[in-house]
């Protein structure tokens, strides 16, 4: 097993490298020869996941880093069909899916086995700190719970999707979870008692309360759920052309300020409004990420406090 894992993060390493290499040399071809670039360049169609899409923050980094790479050509982002998550990993593992070019998820050592990840955590990290949609007559059962073993004693079922690498990270670490295909099903079984917290990330949860439009749902105030899990966009394992440009789009981003702007503009109101630096946090372990995530994801969970101060600044 640790072997197999080690093999999978040298195989990401130089998959990361090889995406690295080939950026600078595109980059390189289209300074020297003008002409060449003028006659690849032309506008392109990237079909974007519908949920992914749906979401202001994620769509606006995809065009961010799209417009930072003008050599690449014009460009218009396009909304999937409402494809469940699972269905939209294995359309762009096929490498010949024409439903869906770019999807930003929860990575894991299996999805970066098969599909190309560009590996730059899209919201900073902050997918994997979550907190619970709850109805409100079962805020009470959270009260007292300070740890994970308080969490794994009590009686709370946490509702998540059944392609989610998060269900298999929470079982792995004792709790109770209730799953389903359809992302839009568990706001249902959550207001009909089939589990008492919808755990949805500190960068998703604002979006979800303004979108469903039900006065039903409440933000459980006191708890915040902490594991390593960066969330990466991904690509068909082929399309080496828009890992490349994705990748070169955000380090140039991150570069020149646009990514910490965005990052603010997003996600600021959530860790202030969700007041995290107040909540008790569970820590939790995530053993399904290659070597090179899970540092990755460890480095944001370690720098947590720092993160938090940055983004309510």
């Amino acid at each position: 097993m640790e072997h197999s894992v080690a093999s999978q993060a040298h195989t990401q390493i130089r998959r990361y490298r090889t995406i690295r290499a080939l950026t600078a040399l595109l980059c390189a071809v289209a300074l020297v020869c003008p002409s060449l670039k003028a006659n690849v360049v032309s506008s392109k169609d990237y079909i974007l996941w519908y949920r992914n899409y749906d979401s202001p923050a994620i769509r606006a980094l995809v065009e961010l880093s799209l417009r930072k790479t003008p050599e690449y050509g014009d460009f218009r982002v396009l909304r999937s069909e409402e494809l469940s998550q699972g269905r939209v990993l294995r359309e762009l593992s096929s490498n010949r899916s024409g439903l869906v070019d770019i999807a930003n998820v929860a990575t894991s050592a299996q999805r970066e086995e098969f599909l190309t990840p560009i590996p730059i955590p899209i919201d900073g990290g902050l997918l994997g700190f979550r907190v619970c949609l709850v109805m409100p007559d079962k805020l009470d059962m959270f009260k007292g719970i300070h740890n994970l073993q308080d969490l794994v004693n009590s009686d709370i079922r946490i509702g998540q999707g059944s392609h989610w690498p998060d269900t298999s990270v929470l079982q792995a670490n004792g709790i109770k979870v209730i799953t389903h295909t359809r992302f839009e099903i568990l706001f249902g079984m959550l207001k009909k008692n089939r589990f008492e917290c919808f755990a949805r990330g500190v960068s998703e949860v604002l979006y979800d309360m303004e979108n469903q439009h039900d006065a039903d749902l409440v933000i459980e105030p006191n708890l915040l759920l902490a594991y390593p899990m960066p969330s990466y966009l991904f690509v068909a394992p082929g399309d080496h052309e828009t890992a490349h440009r994705l990748q070169l789009g955000m380090e140039r981003a991150i570069s020149d300020g646009s990514f910490a702007v965005f990052l603010k503009k997003y996600y600021g109101r959530a860790v202030e409004m969700l007041n995290l630096h107040r909540r008790s946090v569970v820590v939790l372990d995530n053993p399904y990420l290659t070597e090179e995530s899970w540092h990755v994801g460890r480095r944001t969970l370690e720098n947590l406090q720092r993160r938090l101060d940055i983004l309510t600044r």
